[in-house]
């Protein structure tokens, strides 16, 4: 049996998460469809007097026909229901402000872009659009959606504003798009003048919450205050915590606000339960317990890579098809991994707090905690283990969620998580996990 104490050598490795910028990138690389929600959008309207509804096909939005195809040509036939609600406003005159939460993967990108492409007048050679985001790589992501859409449209003029993109200091961009990233769009718009902010008539700041996190909402701000009064502002972000709305209502005045329902009741489709175990060599009989048990596939979250790594090799020692995904892998090694796990190739994908956010994989029925989420100061940490529950019960199937139980400070750990949520965490005996079975039915 392994030595326990040795073991415990991981409580001195830093845990291992994903930057926000580096999910939401491999969401939107490794999104292989569109999702959607069964729950019903919130949406409050500012003015009331205005005449807006959802649609339910792209055609009653009168779009220039060659806008359309380019519609089609993405692979939507009829709107997602981000689409069809978030639209009307886009394309309301007068144009409307819209806060929209949204997550990767609801066709949110598509929306905004279509609104971009609908405002553009060509007849005018200057900047029209501007579009920010916090990486080079979604910067990218987002212009190729625009090049797809906008496939038929060759007389729209698109610019990308990211590293190693240079133009002429001494003259005025003529493009009607600019998509870029918060530093570059600084340089060119207020330090070298090359872009009239004044004249933006429509300015989308996507990925909000990843703004925040990498430290862009004072630069956002800046180019905020340059716009007219007159530009249509669209805030996507696909959190909407109270830093969020803060940031939001700083931003932008009036605005019409789209949001999912309160994240609790994500966890209507999951069952919640623990297992005690007395040893770390108990933890990994419980995995193989599981195994014995439940058909689907499985994530098993990991405390930190040390851990990942030794969980890994024990069970493919034991004659377990497995694989591995932490944040000592470059963002395109993880989605090799990624592809791997999606295809059913593996079974079992063993990780760390980088996968906790976002990532679908439809077969997946069971999640593992086997290290309970908890923050710097060793308190359980409820929004992690909710986004680490939620691979799971996605897509209107039910799921499974089992916390290994291996201290009192776990237990405690769990019973938190459990009071937060008002969601009951039922135990199962360590050889007893029928209760799995059941559940997947």
């Amino acid at each position: 049996m392994e030595d326990k104490n040795s073991f415990n050598e991981d409580s001195d490795e830093e845990v291992d998460n994903a930057s926000h910028a580096e999910s939401s990138l491999m969401l939107k690389v490794c999104r292989k469809s569109l999702t959607e929600s069964k729950m019903n959008l919130e949406v409050r309207q500012e003015d009331p007097r205005l005449a807006v509804s959802s649609v339910k096909s792209f055609e009653e939005l009168n779009l220039e026909p060659r806008i359309l195809q380019g519609i089609y040509a993405t692979g939507f036939k009829r709107p997602s229901k981000i689409q069809g609600t978030a639209l009307p406003f886009l394309l309301a005159e007068p144009p409307q402000n819209l806060i929209a939460q949204s997550q990767s993967g609801t066709g949110k990108t598509v929306a905004f872009v279509v609104a971009m492409l609908a405002r553009v007048d060509t007849k005018l050679n200057y900047p029209q659009v501007l579009c920010m985001l916090p990486t080079y790589e979604l910067a990218i992501q987002t212009a190729e959606v625009i090049a797809q859409i906008a496939r038929l449209r060759l007389d729209i003029k698109l610019i990308l504003a990211v590293s190693g993109e240079f133009v002429d200091l001494g003259g005025n961009l003529t493009d009607h798009i600019i998509v870029g990233t918060p530093g570059k769009i600084l340089d060119w718009g207020l330090k070298y003048r090359v872009i009239d902010l004044k004249k933006i008539r429509i300015f989308i700041l996507d990925e909000a919450d990843v703004m925040i996190s990498e430290g862009h909402r004072d630069i956002s701000i800046r180019i905020h205050k340059e716009l007219s009064s007159k530009c249509q502002i669209l805030f996507f972000s696909a959190t909407y915590d109270k830093e969020i709305m803060s940031f939001a209502q700083f931003t932008i005045s009036k605005a019409n606000l789209i949001r999912l329902p309160r994240e609790q009741e994500s966890l209507s489709n999951v069952r919640q339960y623990y297992v005690h175990c007395r040893s770390i060599e108990e933890k990994l009989q419980a995995i193989q317990n599981v195994f014995k048990s439940s058909t689907g596939q499985a994530i098993i979250f990991c405390h930190t890579r040390k851990t990942a790594a030794w969980l890994a090799e024990k069970m493919h020692a034991n004659g377990y098809s497995v694989a591995m995904l932490t944040g000592d892998l470059m963002v395109g090694q993880r989605l090799k991994v990624l592809d791997y796990f999606r295809s059913g190739l593996r079974k079992m994908l063993i990780t760390t707090n980088v996968l906790a956010r976002g990532i679908d994989v439809e077969d997946v029925t069971v999640v593992i905690n086997f290290d309970l989420p908890i923050d710097g100061k060793g308190n359980a940490d409820c929004d992690t283990y909710l986004h680490r529950i939620g691979r799971t019960g996605r897509f209107g199937k039910n799921g499974i969620a089992l916390n290994i139980i291996d201290s009192e400070k776990a237990m405690n750990v769990c019973r938190t998580i459990e009071d937060h949520y008002k969601k009951p965490i039922k135990e199962l005996k360590f050889n007893n996990f029928d209760e799995i079975t059941k559940s997947e039915s």
